[in-house]
């Protein structure tokens, strides 16, 4: 048995029940997982994603096919044998299952004394440290009636990775904590993966965490996808959701109802969910999201100026050449406006990749006024940033125009604007790839 990939799963079924009440859960499941992989399992409920989880974690023995688990095969394996398998695993489970009457410490404690891999003297070290880490250093002495949910919840996290574990098995670790709490717990788990060897299989619908995976597989209706097949099958749900949410509502009263701390929560969602569509061009023919991308990009921009206090903001794309205005007021109106790349503001931003702030327009050579003569508008300082693709090129600038009480933008405008053009960037890329994938 090869021990440097600790899962090695192979034609496993698995049912519940007898005769007429018989139900497969499990259809020819095959996964292997390598050590220190970290492996993410996405499904909807009723996929057989726990069922998969308990038979790997030797709390259960495989019916058909083989389990072999941290060198040990599980099918018809002996009580002993499932036992030594299970003291290597730490698990996280959706219920806490804490020992209602014992402190935070001795919860945590017992699994560290459970794995056999310590001296006694170290239990109580080790047990107040990851306690610390999760964030309950000051909560050490509270019983899991004293604790809220998450709290119990990070309590059995400590609990499963304070023996530094060979494997993790968690299932919705995260489902019951807030977003700083489940990227703490997270970013734990891949300390343990990177630095100690450690294998994790992780169950989750939180998409707020994928990026941590090295892999994301996608089980449904007991079948197990092959990797591309679950990226794609999986960023599919995800923007069909997105896409659907938004459309309940107009987003650009959506947008407006906001303030900036909302707006920006939002914009953090919706990139989260860009980034994972551009891992997944595949996906260049969800008519849902590229309406509500649409939509959005003038919503978002109009946003900006109104949250930047600015009388005007737009969007250019750089076209070969040339800039083309993208999304500004009253685009339709103005018609086509093309810049040639190099040329005025937006074009020395996006030929230099540098940000510029102009205190007065008409008195910097650069600045084009036939725009100004063309839309009736007069324009008095400018913001203007580069947006950057992944790979770091400039393929499109925005720009703020005017500041509503007559001082010219300042630094702390231009963070500000910074802050929320990269979040907006990404978005627009994945729109530019809808497009690009059309032509």
């Amino acid at each position: 048995m090869d021990r440097s990939t600790p899962i090695q799963v192979q034609g496993l079924n698995h049912s519940y029940g007898k005769g007429e009440l018989k139900k497969q859960i499990l259809f020819d499941v095959s996964v292997n997982i390598r050590q220190g992989e970290i492996v993410i399992v996405t499904g909807p409920s009723g996929s057989g994603k726990t069922t998969l989880l308990t038979l790997v974690g030797a709390l259960r023995s495989a019916q058909e096919g083989s389990v072999q688990i941290l060198g040990e095969e599980l099918r018809d394996a002996r009580p002993s044998t499932l036992e030594k398998v299970r003291r290597q695993i730490g698990f996280i489970f959706q219920q806490h299952n804490l020992l209602g009457a014992l402190p935070s410490l001795h919860n945590v404690e017992l699994g560290v004394r459970a794995s056999g891999k310590f001296p006694r003297s170290e239990h109580r070290k080790r047990a107040r440290e990851m306690l610390g880490a999760v964030g309950l250093g000051e909560r050490m002495n509270h019983r899991p009636d004293q604790l809220s949910g998450g709290q119990r919840q990070r309590v059995a996290i400590a609990r499963a990775l304070a023996s530094e574990p060979a494997m993790v098995l968690a299932d919705e670790p995260t489902a019951s904590l807030d977003k700083q709490s489940g990227r703490e717990v997270v970013d734990r788990m891949k300390v343990l993966a990177k630095e100690h060897g450690a294998t994790i299989l992780l169950v989750t619908h939180d998409n707020r965490i994928l990026d941590i995976a090295d892999r994301i597989v996608h089980l449904e209706d007991g079948c197990l996808s092959t990797f591309t097949d679950a990226v794609i099958a999986n960023n599919h749900h995800m923007m069909q959701m997105l896409a659907d949410n938004r459309q309940k509502q107009p987003i650009e009263q959506v947008v407006d109802q906001l303030n900036e701390n909302e707006f920006r929560e939002l914009l953090e969602e919706i990139t989260g969910e860009s980034e994972r569509f551009l891992e997944a061009t595949a996906l260049a023919n969800n008519v849902a999201f590229r309406s509500m991308l649409d939509r959005g990009l003038f919503a978002f921009t109009r946003k900006l100026g109104l949250l930047l206090n600015a009388e005007r903001s737009s969007l250019f794309l750089v076209d070969g050449d040339e800039l083309v205005l993208k999304v500004s007021e009253n685009l339709e109106a103005m018609g086509e406006i093309r810049i040639p790349l190099g040329s005025g503001i937006a074009g020395a931003v996006a030929m230099s990749g540098e940000a510029i702030r102009i205190d007065d327009a008409y008195s910097d050579s650069r600045f084009n006024r036939d725009v100004d003569k063309r839309t009736g508008f007069h324009t008095r300082s400018i913001l203007s940033l580069p947006v950057k693709n992944t790979d770091g090129e400039v393929f499109a600038v925005a720009q703020l125009l005017n500041r509503k009480d007559g001082h010219p933008f300042n630094a702390d405008d231009e963070r500000r604007f910074a802050s929320f053009m990269q979040s907006i960037g990404v978005i627009f890329q994945t729109q530019l790839d809808l497009g690009a994938a059309d032509r």
